[in-house]
């Protein structure tokens, strides 16, 4: 029974995870032709990369290197190399979102919503970061850079995508002094509002600390560990009001982890107290369970 139970869940998984790249294979295509097509924006990383070639062969090479096609060319040997530390089922979920991406932008054609640069740039930006939230959440990526950036954020276990936006700017840069200025830096407002919004919805390797009062300890520190590597701290006192036996743990958690963790702790003692506020620095060894 419980062997079907987690046939079903890996089914259930499985159709999440398609499902959230589809859509954000379909979101991508849309966002370059409603909001950034028409106004000139260059997109971030290695579709950013595909944009600036097909620019650079048609302008001065006489022939166009297509958009869909430097995208999976870019995309490809990439993946392989991350494959390493980010597991398959990851890298092949991620790979099928920029064919699905590089598919729609071939079948499929959007107009325009706005003739305002300002409401392309800050609505295409916006729409951008959910795009890419959607497939993280969903246990892949865009691909590119985000294969690199969950790669290193994974081994360092924090994140990166200010480093991501760092990159992103200077591949605007080089595109500002090739074909002009002003789109430049419409397009690097764009990349910093995609990557804020990219930083506000998705949590993965914040970490979160967790203080515990508890009058049952014991079961509470047996069914944590059981379920999560991490560490936690025990110590036992007394209530200052109601003058009984107390203990108060202490851990510290990713913040995905956290609610189910709550949920753990309350199952396990329905009177338990979670105290939790987020941990800005952090020193020492902390586990984060890797991509799947």
């Amino acid at each position: 029974m419980n062997f079907r139970k987690l046939r079903s869940n890996e089914k259930v998984r499985y159709a999440i995870t398609f499902t959230s790249v589809l859509l954000a294979g379909f979101l991508q295509a849309a966002i370059l032709q409603i909001f950034m097509n028409p106004i000139n924006l260059l997109s971030s990383g290695f579709t950013g990369v595909a944009i600036l070639i097909e620019k650079i062969t048609s302008t001065f090479f006489g022939f166009t290197f297509s958009v869909s096609i430097g995208m999976l060319v870019l995309n490809i040997p990439v993946a392989i190399l991350c494959s390493k530390s980010i597991s398959k089922r990851f890298t092949f979920f991620s790979l099928l979102q920029v064919f699905f991406a590089s598919f729609f932008l071939k079948v499929l054609h959007f107009e325009p919503l706005f003739d305002d640069v300002l409401l392309n740039v800050i609505f295409g930006g916006f729409s951008y970061g959910i795009m890419t939230v959607i497939a993280l959440k969903g246990n892949a990526s865009t691909g590119g850079v985000d294969f690199v950036a969950l790669y290193i954020s994974n081994k360092k276990g924090k994140s990166i995508w200010s480093y991501v936006f760092v990159f992103n700017a200077t591949l605007i840069i080089i595109f500002g002094f090739m074909f002009g200025w002003e789109y430049a830096g419409y397009s690097i407002l764009f990349q910093f509002i995609s990557t804020k919004t990219i930083d506000s919805f998705y949590h993965r390797y914040e970490r979160m600390t967790m203080q515990v009062t508890t009058t049952k300890p014991d079961e509470i520190i047996k069914a944590y560990v059981a379920e999560y590597r991490h560490g936690v701290s025990r110590v036992d006192g007394i209530g200052g009001y109601s003058g009984k036996k107390i203990s108060l743990l202490h851990t510290v958690v990713s913040s995905y982890e956290m609610q189910d963790i709550a949920k753990l702790m309350h199952k396990t003692d329905p009177h338990v107290i979670i105290n939790t506020f987020k941990s800005e620095d952090f020193y020492g060894g902390f586990y984060l369970k890797p991509i799947e």
